[in-house]
């Protein structure tokens, strides 16, 4: 039997939520960076099937700490923010696999390109929030993607022919929701 919070609309708390990921750089180092503007939106229904999320993502809000590195992200070698001001994520399948974990199927849109990916879901739980009367509820999402299937294909490479910026980045997203009034 599944664990979800009580059926109804949460609201995504951008103050208390991350989206984030992690590239490789180079051989070793990795790269973690988030966006700082977002808005979702949760439902939970009285199934699985009816159950949804629905997340949208402003390209431009990238940050990685590195003035000079989140300039070059933002142009045509990466998200390309003039052309493609939006990423955002549209679930199409929940599925639970054991006690608060889950699968959400979502179609991830990137640079104008839709794809479906995988991503893990635990729930974390539901209880008070700093507000009277107010309770909040906690998601953790991860995924993996090939950013070259989102038309990021900045191939850097170094003399000995090894990449500057590893294909497969994760996706980190913490999520603190508050259920609409």
């Amino acid at each position: 039997m599944s664990n979800l919070p009580a059926p109804g609309v949460y609201n995504v708390d951008p103050v208390h939520s991350t989206v984030g990921f992690v590239a490789r750089h180079l051989v070793a180092a990795k790269v973690r960076g988030h966006f700082s503007e977002f808005e979702g939106v949760i439902t939970i229904g009285d199934s699985l099937e009816n159950s949804s999320v629905v997340a949208s993502v402003q390209a431009g809000s990238i940050t990685t700490d590195n003035e000079m590195r989140d300039g070059h992200l933002k142009t045509a070698d990466f998200l390309e923010i003039e052309t493609y001001p939006t990423l955002t994520l549209k679930s199409t399948k929940v599925t639970h696999k054991s006690g608060d974990k889950y699968e959400v199927l979502a179609d991830l849109t990137v640079k104008g390109i839709t794809k479906s990916v995988p991503f893990e879901l635990e729930y974390l739980g539901t209880g008070p929030s700093m507000a009277p009367g107010v309770n909040v509820t906690g998601f953790e999402l991860t995924g993996e993607i090939d950013r070259r299937e989102f038309g990021v294909n900045f191939e850097g490479t170094l003399e000995n022919g090894s990449l500057v910026v590893g294909n497969k980045i994760t996706l980190e997203i913490a999520v603190e929701a508050h259920q609409a009034a």
